[in-house]
């Protein structure tokens, strides 16, 4: 074997420390731009909607540029998911947080989508080497 199958053939590792702590951060933030664009994307329509999922696509990129790993843009949107579904159930006292309007319905299933495009776009670790495709 080359020194390139090698590195592919590695066995994973758990993440380190350092990295488990900044996924959590990064799940923390996602949740609380969740809730943030929640209360965001009612009140400046349709501006207020562009600016809460411009948020969230800023996180999940900006994250993944800065770690350079796919995981860091998961994490803020696995948060984000959370804080927006735990928004949507409606209480006992007849309160919820989203309308059953348009807006409400675009900031839920475009702040998945943009989750999923996010993640998609993520710059994914190469061994090391020369930029040259990495097929035989």
């Amino acid at each position: 074997m080359n020194d390139r199958t090698s590195l592919l053939a590695q066995p994973l590792r758990p993440p380190s420390a350092g990295r488990a702590v900044l996924y959590l951060g990064l799940l923390v933030a996602g949740a609380v731009v969740g809730a943030a664009g929640a209360l965001v994307q009612t009140a400046w329509f349709p501006g207020g909607l562009l600016l809460a999922l411009a948020g969230e696509a800023g996180l999940c990129l900006g994250a993944a540029r800065a770690a350079g790993a796919r995981g860091a843009a998961i994490a803020p949107a696995v948060g984000w998911v959370i804080a927006v579904i735990l928004l949507t159930a409606s209480r006992p006292e007849g309160d919820f947080l989203f309308a059953a309007g348009g807006g409400s319905y675009l900031f839920l299933l475009g702040g998945m989508a943009l989750a999923v495009i996010c993640a998609t776009l993520a710059p994914v670790r190469q061994p090391d080497g020369d930029a040259a495709r990495l097929g035989k």
